[in-house]
């Protein structure tokens, strides 16, 4: 397994795999009637570090659309979040933790799809 920071220099990387990680396990226990909406949580928080990474090593308007993918992927994320939350599926106090990197991690895909 590679350090985060010699794979990916940036903080948005390092912030969206703990999410990740801690949205994988937040869903292993998910009730059978619910595992399609955890099997999407699981590829759209995988998708944000992953679009992440390759935008890094991308340049120009690829760069861009890896991090906007990432971006919306992180937004995706909250919305099955909430839903399982809803249904009962998971707790709402871990859940509200994986949200709130969720959006440390969008605010900082933001200020790299806009910088000053």
């Amino acid at each position: 397994m590679h350090d985060s920071k010699s794979s990916n220099n940036l903080d948005a990387y390092t912030v969206a795999l703990e999410a990740a990680a801690s949205t994988l396990a937040l869903v292993r226990r998910v009730p059978a009637p619910f595992k399609t909406l955890a099997d999407q949580l699981i590829r759209a928080a995988s998708s944000v570090p992953a679009n992440l990474a390759e935008g890094h090593g991308r340049f120009g308007r690829d760069r861009f659309n890896h991090w906007r993918i990432a971006y919306g992927s992180a937004k995706e994320v909250d919305a099955f979040l909430h839903l399982l939350v809803g249904s009962g599926s998971i707790d709402e106090a871990e859940a509200a933790t994986v949200v709130e990197l969720f959006d440390r991690v969008r605010a900082m895909t933001w200020r790299l799809i806009h910088p000053k």
